[in-house]
């Protein structure tokens, strides 16, 4: 074997998740999109608050 088919292989290996299909459930979709929303307001009440002088 090569070092480069070797590689491959275990890039294959990663890449297809093994016995899970790639998914994790612990992660709830909705919980996370809404902490990616309140982390963004906050971002952008700071921005404004910063930039009161425009």
């Amino acid at each position: 074997m090569t070092l480069i088919s070797s590689a491959h292989d275990s890039l294959v290996a990663v890449a297809s998740g093994g016995e899970h299909g790639g998914e994790n459930e612990s992660l709830n979709p909705f919980v996370t999109g809404g902490g990616a929303l309140i982390a963004l307001l906050l971002l952008l009440w700071i921005t404004t608050r910063f930039n009161r002088d425009r």
